[in-house]
């Protein structure tokens, strides 16, 4: 029997995402765009005109109000093309809203130059002198500091001109990846035919038949390597859209403009990189109880996502899930357990749950400040989608918070905060399903998904990062991004991480061709520090109770009020400190112990 994928229509509506709450009608979507170009004409009065506290206002109040509806038409319109890549209006409908990002982008550009010419003096002052302009206090603070690498309003315009040029790269992979790369079928252990897909891929290396798991990784990756050299373009091209724009904006390297955004400084990545390489022994110590739990010769990348306990039931329906996400979560309070399970109602339409043909895979949550969040699951009924589950609504979550208590301006959260939330839920759900069971096998089975969210999370990632620093550095040092250099910089990673009881399969050197967040500079880091802030925020959740959890929660409704270092600090994790990301990896090494005396 062939297992093919289901069709969009296939899926029962319950369990889809309802993007009409953002709006009715592609008609209605359309008709915001009409709005939105009728603004663009009224900001063009604001030229020139920035000289008093009350017009300042007003212009910032309108760039706003664009820009939230520009949130709202991009969102729909990719949310649209996620559902299913292969339908020509969806596509159109992505590209339309991109280019009018692009358009907004350019029609505002000359707001932060003109302020720029301000003093300081000027903007605080206009600040006492004008009711209602107390609240853009952080944002025009966070621009001064910005103002070395704000150019001239014509340089400014032409770069925001740029900007769909310069998403070229990332569009096109996405693309690529999710709609046009086929990876075949293979017979699996209960002998039926599988198509390979990007949604089944780790399920399928989760098999516990060999096999199985060989021909899923030479499947999947004979369709990377079959168009090696174009994805090897694609990349170069990203990261030396990355290098021109940081150059053009004075940094001293694409690591700084990144970080800089958010006032993150590149210590703090570099730091990280260096703590979590004094714990890659405790990573090859596991990948050496992996083997000889797995009672293997050779330890193979496609050997690293099946779970080392046999005969464990890891699968759960996505209705049980959700009743263990509540069970387990019960810590953050009822506050927190009642608007949750509110959003995960069918009714409310916050889900899509699960894969179907041409949809987006992996998982992601979004939308807008009008709308409530929506979530991308692609549900497939192991433990890791339960798991997943929580992530993706900690990042809902977050959201919905942030959203009720901050305006507009302030209710995004920073990329280095984004990944807290979703991982606070991850650990208490672990913690609980642990001492939720008396079974031994069962115990160690959690374990390992312990350390594999580890592994994935902190090791994983801060590989990944120190691919994106290297593979920038040598663009920035004039050297080519070839598939062959790309390959070479990849393995080498991989050897250092994963240790000698590893093989590192050729076929793996492309595996950076996979990775759609290297199209996102300097992305990657994010989800081991904020891996490791939210095991601190957990472990103070269970040990103090109420007085952690009022933290938590003003934490997420702080948005982006705050620098996220120290809106970080304020919940008791400061991240200029080596210290949390050694406490947590000291859990790491506690929990291979634990493992190791489960299996003996």
């Amino acid at each position: 029997m062939e297992l093919k994928q289901k069709k969009r229509e296939e899926i029962p509506h319950e369990y889809q995402w309802k993007l009409e709450h953002i709006y009715e009608s592609a008609f209605e979507w359309q008709a915001s765009i009409d709005e939105i170009q009728n603004s663009l004409k009224e900001v063009e009065t604001f030229k020139g005109s920035l000289t008093n506290g009350q017009t300042l206002l007003d212009c910032l109040n309108m760039v706003n109000k664009i820009d939230e509806k520009v949130n709202n038409i991009f969102a729909y319109a990719r949310m649209r093309l996620d559902e299913d890549g292969s339908i020509a209006s969806s596509q159109a409908m992505a590209d339309k809203a991109q280019t009018l990002w692009v358009k907004v982008q350019s029609a505002v550009s000359f707001v932060n130059p003109e302020i720029l010419t301000l003093s300081e003096e000027d903007i605080q002052t206009f600040i006492k002198s004008t009711s209602g302009l107390e609240l853009y206090n952080h944002y025009l603070n966070d621009l001064m500091r910005k103002k070395p690498h704000v150019l001239s309003a014509e340089i400014e315009k032409i770069l925001a001109d740029a900007g769909e040029i310069g998403n070229a790269s990332s569009n096109a992979y996405d693309m690529l990846k999710d709609t046009d790369l086929k990876y075949g079928t293979l017979i699996d252990e209960n002998n039926d035919t599988v198509t390979v897909t990007q949604g089944r891929f780790i399920s399928l290396l989760q098999s516990s038949d060999r096999r199985v798991r060989k021909e899923t990784f030479e499947l999947y990756y004979n369709a990377y390597l079959g168009l090696k050299n174009t994805f090897a373009s694609l990349m170069s091209s990203n990261v030396k859209k990355d290098v021109f724009f940081s150059k053009t904006r004075n940094f001293s390297s694409s690591l700084e403009a990144s970080l800089h955004e958010n006032n993150i400084p590149t210590t703090v990545y570099g730091q990280l990189v260096k703590t979590v390489n004094e714990f890659l022994p405790a990573l090859h110590k596991y990948m050496g109880l992996r083997k000889k739990a797995l009672k293997l010769d050779e330890l193979h990348a496609y050997d690293l996502y099946v779970p080392i306990v046999e005969n464990v039931d890891a699968t759960i329906s996505y209705e049980d899930a959700k009743t263990k996400l509540v069970e387990g979560l019960a810590p953050l309070g009822e506050e927190y357990i009642k608007a949750m399970q509110e959003g995960m109602k069918s009714e409310s339409g916050w889900i899509d749950v699960y894969e179907n043909e041409n949809k987006s895979s992996g998982a992601y949550a979004w939308g807008t400040y009008s709308s409530h969040p929506f979530v991308l699951l692609n549900y497939d009924g192991k433990m890791d989608d339960m798991f997943t589950l929580a992530h993706e609504m900690g990042h809902a979550m977050h959201s919905f918070y942030s959203n009720a208590k901050q305006p507009y301006i302030y209710a995004g959260y920073s990329h280095f905060l984004a990944e807290v939330a979703s991982t606070v839920n991850e650990a208490l759900l672990m913690e609980y399903m642990l001492k939720s069971t008396d079974d031994k096998k069962m115990c160690a089975y959690l374990i390992n998904e312990y350390l594999e969210q580890f592994r994935t999370t902190v090791f994983r990632q801060v590989m990944f990062a120190e691919f994106e620093a290297k593979t920038h550095e040598m663009v920035e040092n004039g050297q080519a991004l070839t598939m062959e250099a790309l390959n070479a910089v990849y393995r080498a990673l991989n050897e250092k991480y994963y240790g000698k009881d590893v093989i590192i399969d050729d076929k793996l050197d492309i595996e950076w061709a996979r990775i759609p967040h290297f199209y996102r500079a300097f992305y990657v880091y994010q989800y081991a520090t904020g891996y490791v802030s939210a095991i601190a925020i957990s472990q103070k959740i269970l040990q103090d109770g109420e007085e952690a959890v009022n933290a938590y929660l003003e934490f997420l409704k702080a948005g982006g009020s705050d620098y996220p270092i120290d809106v970080l600090k304020k919940v008791g994790v400061d991240m200029e400190n080596p210290e949390p990301i050694r406490e947590a990896l000291k859990v790491f090494e506690g929990l291979i112990d634990q493992l190791q005396e489960l299996l003996s």
